[in-house]
C-alpha cells in the first residue's frame, strides 16, 4: 500500500470515527438530557419554577357572575394580582401596570388573560369588580366568593391579605406581587414590585419561550 493512500485511508478512519462519535454523543445527550432549566429572570424581580405548581381547588364566581373553578382557569396565560377595588394606592398601579404591560407585548406572544383576586368580598360584589376591571380593559376579570376561599387561594399563589378597621374604614393588607399562570392553570412565575411595564413584558416573552422549548403542552404552544 502506498504511503499517500495509507494517510488517505487513515483520514478517512479518522472522519468516520469523528462523526460516528459525535452522533452516538448526540444521541447519548439527547437521551439522557434533561430539560433546560428555568431562565433566571431576578433582574426583572421574577422568580420562575421549573415545575409549575398546583392552585388549591376552589369555587368562585367571576365578575360576569358566573361560576369558576381551577378548570377555569386553563388554556390561557394568567397574570393573577390579589387585592380589592377600594385599594386607595397599591391597586390602582398595579392594574395600571398590567394594562400597560398589555399594550407592549409582542404581536408573536399569546394574550394573556389580568386576573383581580380581591382581598375583600364582602363590598367586592361581581357587578362592583366587572365595573372595576372593565375600566382597564376587556382581558381584566376578577374573582370574589367566601373569605376563606379567597384566602386558600392566595396562599397558593404565594400571597396573603389581612384585614384591620381604621377610624371605621376597613383596610386590607395584602402582597403586592402578581402570579403568572400557565395554559395548564398553574402557578409558573412571581414577578415581585417595583413593576416596570416594559420589564413585565419582557419577562412574560423569556418565560413563554422557554416553555414552549421545554414544556410546549403546558405552554399553550
Amino acid at each position: 500500500m502506498g504511503h499517500a493512500l495509507r494517510i488517505t485511508l487513515i483520514v478517512l478512519f479518522l472522519v468516520v470515527a469523528l462523526i460516528f462519535g459525535l452522533t452516538v454523543g448526540r444521541q447519548v445527550f439527547q437521551a439522557s438530557g434533561e430539560p433546560t432549566p428555568a431562565p433566571d429572570l431576578s433582574e426583572y424581580n421574577t422568580y420562575v419554577y421549573d415545575q409549575p405548581r398546583e392552585l388549591t381547588a376552589f369555587t368562585l364566581t367571576n365578575e360576569q357572575g358566573e361560576t369558576v373553578t381551577r378548570e377555569g382557569l386553563k388554556g390561557r396565560w394568567t397574570f393573577v394580582f390579589v387585592g380589592y377595588t377600594n385599594c386607595p394606592d397599591i391597586c390602582p398601579a398595579a392594574m395600571a401596570n398590567l394594562r400597560q404591560t398589555d399594550k407592549l407585548l409582542s404581536a408573536e406572544l399569546p394574550q394573556p388573560d389580568y386576573l383581580l383576586v380581591t382581598a375583600d368580598p364582602e363590598h367586592d360584589t361581581p357587578e362592583t369588580l366587572k365595573a372595576y376591571t372593565g375600566f382597564f380593559g376587556e382581558h381584566f376579570h376578577g374573582l370574589t366568593g367566601e373569605l376563606d376561599t379567597l384566602r386558600e387561594l392566595a396562599k397558593s399563589l404565594s400571597a396573603v391579605f389581612v384585614h384591620r378597621e381604621v377610624d371605621g374604614q376597613l383596610l386590607v393588607d395584602h402582597s403586592g406581587h402578581f402570579a403568572l399562570l400557565n395554559p395548564d392553570g398553574k402557578l409558573q412565575a412571581l414577578i415581585q414590585p417595583p413593576h416596570n411595564p416594559e420589564e413585565l413584558a419582557e419577562a412574560f416573552g423569556r418565560i413563554y419561550n422557554w416553555a414552549k422549548e421545554n414544556h410546549p403542552r403546558a405552554s399553550g404552544a
